[in-house]
């Protein structure tokens, strides 16, 4: 063989190991984070035909072909959009491959560096792909308050860009159009507030908490799920959902730009947030302007607007005073314990000893393990052993619980968030915001001085009219009949009925919150089961019906045990383990089979079901105690504020 043909032969080989390579991902549906730099997002289909249009041109992650696309129109200057970073990150790890998240920009333009940190973000995009923009992406969320162009370029080369290549292509605005397009995109489809979602073409505006999210997503897993099952091919479930979902909501258009008004009103507006007796101060007592600070020892955000808060003290001396209130968030794993520690050097020390805590905490955090607290406690004069005492006990339950259910009432549910003379303020805002609010505050604080009110008696003066959170939410559903399985006291006065669905990971979450519940209020409470399976969970009626078996066979002695090791099993309920349990339970497997296969309990499924669906409850868990409304896997403090509630109304009867 000569040099040519070979040559020849080696170049037709290589092109068809490209062709072969391409059928098999083509095959096996692209995924979105395995593109090469040349092609930032080669492979993602052209979705152009929806009314939310999504291309190559945007920086995604998931797959092309998931059945639900969220659409992130953001900026990377506004402090919700950060706020809302941890819920879309809690949005990939609870649906995987089911969500793709596409991103598109719109700079707001009152927010000076947005526009330029947008242009950069799309520029890593152009140059490195989509794997380069999230890496860029997070950098600049995580460092809101420095968005430099020195910083751009240390974050391109930290994203994995070529630093020399960025910043000529930055400088020269290579990649702004597709800013100018993201613009015009959002003024199209209503978006004129940030953040805002189209979920499948479905709004959701603002940082919303998970639960708001999983209900959207939910549905339309399963109007997917029925697409797919009718004939429509995976890549069309997009345009094809997103149109219906629009035209079905021609007023969603206008709708965000409502709620930004209402946003901006309540930001203005007074809150009557009360401050405990035991609440830590910070600054003089009667000082004319008080911030109550929401806050969590482990969030990063806290830890950024320390130095923010600092200026504040020097800057406005006797006239200002902070008052700390806990609201430890769930998904960092330390900040409890954090927040236990400073509240026992507070039980030692008073106010002193918090804050001197509280310093030493935020400047030793990320650091926050047992051993680093040691360190700290050794450094601030504290008892370690006491006060390791009181974290492995949870000794300040109730009034952490306390706080943050304070918290939630004021709608305080990220972290910082503060109230300044009962003014709301979120997020690691720069001085120049508090400044702003406090010279506000501050003003009125002297003229309610110069009509006579005590220094000391302004916070109540200017807080006395304000907005008090409104009531729990209640649904309207009947009361539980003899065919539901119980447990606690059979004749409680607080029942909780609870609507749930055996493949349901939040369900299965929250199972661990349910019976620390039990034994804390032990015959005060009932719980009544309710099941309510989901139409995209496939195995869940079956399990349900075969839980029923347990009841019809063993009474509710049964049926939980059943339940218990169904929670145990998840995600694997199908008919083989179901009939595993049973022989373990010791069921009779004549008459557990003849249920099953005969539908003997599916009457009840449904049943139960439709007076869910009657109330208004779509997604699982849901709880309704003793007519109060609790959605999704909530923490114990939820539960008890709504059962404390229930208990205290029924004992007043």
């Amino acid at each position: 063989m000569n040099k040519g043909t070979a040559i020849v032969g080696f170049i037709m080989s290589f092109m068809a190991g490209v062709f072969l390579m391409w059928g098999v991902d083509r095959k096996a549906g692209p995924d979105i984070q395995a593109e090469s730099a040349a092609s930032p997002n080669g492979g993602v289909a052209d979705q152009s035909a929806a009314s939310v249009p999504v291309s190559a041109k945007d920086p995604q992650k998931g797959k092309a072909d998931a059945p639900v696309t969220i659409v992130e129109i953001s900026d990377f200057q506004c402090p919700f959009c950060s706020r809302v970073g941890p819920t879309m990150k809690q949005i990939e790890d609870t649906y995987k491959d089911q969500v793709r998240i596409v991103f598109k920009h719109n700079p707001l333009p009152f927010h000076n560096r947005a526009r330029p940190a947008a242009e950069a973000a799309n520029t890593v995009f152009g140059l490195g792909g989509s794997a380069a923009f999230f890496k860029f992406h997070d950098l600049a969320f995580a460092n809101q308050q420095n968005l430099t162009d020195e910083n751009f370029e240390a974050w391109a080369a930290q994203s994995g860009v070529d630093k020399a290549k960025f910043k000529e292509a930055y400088s020269a605005k290579k990649f702004a159009a597709k800013v100018d397009e993201d613009l015009a995109l959002a003024q199209k489809v209503g978006a004129n507030g940030t953040p805002a979602f189209r979920i499948n073409g479905v709004s959701v505006s603002g940082a919303q908490p998970f639960d708001k999210f999983k209900e959207v997503i939910d549905q339309q897993l399963a109007d997917a799920k029925k697409l797919v099952a009718g004939g429509t091919r995976p890549s069309d479930v997009y345009v094809t959902l997103t149109n219906k979902n629009q035209t079905a909501q021609p007023e969603q258009a206008k709708a965000p730009e409502k709620k930004e008004a209402k946003e901006e009103e309540d930001d203005k507006s007074v809150w009557r947030v009360p401050v405990a007796s035991d609440d830590p101060v910070r600054g003089a007592k009667d000082a004319l302007v008080s911030i109550v600070i929401y806050s969590d020892f482990q969030c990063p955000f806290c830890k950024r607007v320390e130095d923010t808060l600092k200026q504040v003290a020097d800057t406005y001396a006797n006239d200002v005073r902070f008052i700390w209130k806990d609201n430890p968030l769930p998904f960092h794993n330390r900040a409890k314990p954090a927040a236990i520690f400073a509240r026992y050097a507070y039980s030692k020390k008073g106010d002193k000893g918090f804050w001197e805590t509280h310093d030493a905490l935020f400047a030793s955090q990320p650091k926050l393990e047992d051993d680093d607290l040691k360190a700290i406690a050794d450094k601030v004069g504290i008892d370690w052993s006491g006060a390791k005492a009181a974290i492995d006990q949870n000794k300040f339950a109730e009034r952490l619980d306390a706080s943050v259910e304070q918290a939630n009432d004021f709608q305080a549910r990220g972290t910082p968030h503060f109230f300044i003379n009962g003014v709301r303020l979120s997020g690691a805002q720069p001085f120049e915001k508090f400044k702003s609010v406090i010279d506000e505050q501050l003003a009125k604080a002297k003229a309610a001085v110069g009509r006579g009110v005590a220094r000391n008696k302004i916070y109540d003066e200017v807080t006395k009219e304000g907005k008090e959170p409104p009531p729990p939410e209640k649904k309207d559903v009947p009361a539980p009949d003899a065919s539901d399985p119980v447990k606690g006291g059979v004749t409680a006065k607080v029942v909780v009925q609870i609507f749930s669905d055996y493949q349901c990971p939040f369900c299965k979450r929250v199972e661990e919150t349910l019976k620390t519940l039990e034994q804390s209020y032990g015959n005060k409470v009932r719980f009544v089961w309710k099941d309510m399976p989901l139409p995209f969970h496939k195995d869940a009626p079956l399990a349900a019906e075969a839980a029923q078996e347990a009841y019809s066979q063993k009474g509710n002695s049964g049926y939980w045990k059943f339940h218990d090791k169904l929670f145990e099993a998840q995600p694997d309920i199908q008919r083989p383990a179901l009939e595993k349990i049973a022989q373990e339970l010791g069921l009779d497997m004549d008459k557990f089979k003849s249920a099953l296969d005969s539908g003997r309990h599916k009457a009840k499924i449904e049943a139960s079901t439709k007076v869910g669906n009657a109330a208004g409850i779509n997604g699982t868990p849901g709880f309704v105690i003793n007519g109060y409304f609790l959605s999704g896997a909530q923490p114990e403090a939820a539960f008890k504020k709504l059962i404390n509630r229930a208990l205290k109304e029924a004992e007043s009867k």
